[in-house]
């Protein structure tokens, strides 16, 4: 799995200052990149396998979520010099919304931007089209 963010807000938003995104490994940030970057690049592995009914299904330390509703996060948190993560805003993408021919061929690439409509990080849950899956 690759994930390519575009359009970072920066490290300095709204109230919050050295922000970071990263994804979320069972609960702790993983891959943090500081949000004033070019651009976040977050790779990482999920074995598909099949699910009791035959249907695929997610397993792996950044899946989240129960059977048939699998979904990782981009969490987004401040990280001041010398200090602790402290998460303030999550974005869910679901496993669902993968194009069959990458999860077949073992390897999906997408696309998101990370900024919302009102020049914050982007959070909640994000489906195609807000996430472009190749």
């Amino acid at each position: 799995m690759r994930l390519v963010g575009r359009d970072l807000p920066g490290a300095e938003c709204g109230d919050y200052r050295d922000v970071h995104v990263g994804v979320q490994r069972g609960a702790e940030p993983d891959q943090l990149v500081r949000a004033d970057a070019a651009e976040a690049v977050f790779e990482f592995e999920v074995a598909v396998v099949a699910g009791p009914d035959g249907s695929r299904d997610f397993k792996g330390p950044f899946v989240q979520g129960k059977r048939g509703e699998r979904f990782f996060y981009l969490t987004w948190g401040e990280l001041p010099p010398g200090g602790q993560f402290a998460m303030f805003r999550r974005a869910k993408l679901w496993f669902g919304d993968l194009p069959e021919a990458g999860v077949g061929a073992g390897a999906v690439v997408g696309e998101v931007g990370l900024t919302d409509r009102a020049g914050m990080p982007l959070c909640a849950g994000v489906r195609p089209p807000g996430v472009v899956w190749g």
